[in-house]
């Protein structure tokens, strides 16, 4: 039987563990928090998978990332996911213009932004664009 591999914690690292357990912003991150605060107490991978719903294998994964990056490798990193269609510092005025010449008409405003663009999206992709980018510049004004 192979040994048991853990992670042997200080007390500042146990701490901020379980901080980031409890109050984490993302349910992923206080998982794997979890996970080493397990791995720490001696249990195998796969008593810690149960316990936590997963694999071994992922287990195994974030024990490593954690022993060679700390508690940031716990962190999920930037850009993951689909990129965003349109993007606010590249086709804000553009999309002004066709919202100004079209102001009743969003399905005239998305023939005109694709035709412009050379980008296909949807109705909704443009309307969910206009309310997150009115939505911030009205925080901008209100600050």
């Amino acid at each position: 039987m192979p040994a048991i591999k853990t992670v042997q914690l200080s007390t500042e690292q146990r701490a901020a563990l379980e901080q980031g357990w409890r109050h984490g912003t993302s349910f992923g991150f206080r998982q794997r928090c979890q996970m080493i605060l397990l791995k720490a107490q001696k249990r195998t991978s796969k008593e810690v998978a149960q316990q936590v719903g997963c694999c071994e294998v992922v287990v195994n994964n974030w024990r490593k990332r954690y022993q060679a990056e700390g508690i940031e490798g716990l962190k999920t990193k930037k850009g993951r996911g689909r990129p965003a269609i349109l993007q606010a510092h590249t086709y804000l005025e553009a999309v002004r213009r066709a919202v100004q010449t079209n102001r009743q008409r969003v399905s005239h405003a998305k023939a005109e932004l694709e035709k412009e663009l050379g980008k296909a999206f949807s109705t909704l992709t443009l309307k969910r664009f206009l309310k997150k980018t009115v939505a911030a510049s009205n925080d901008c004004e209100s600050a």
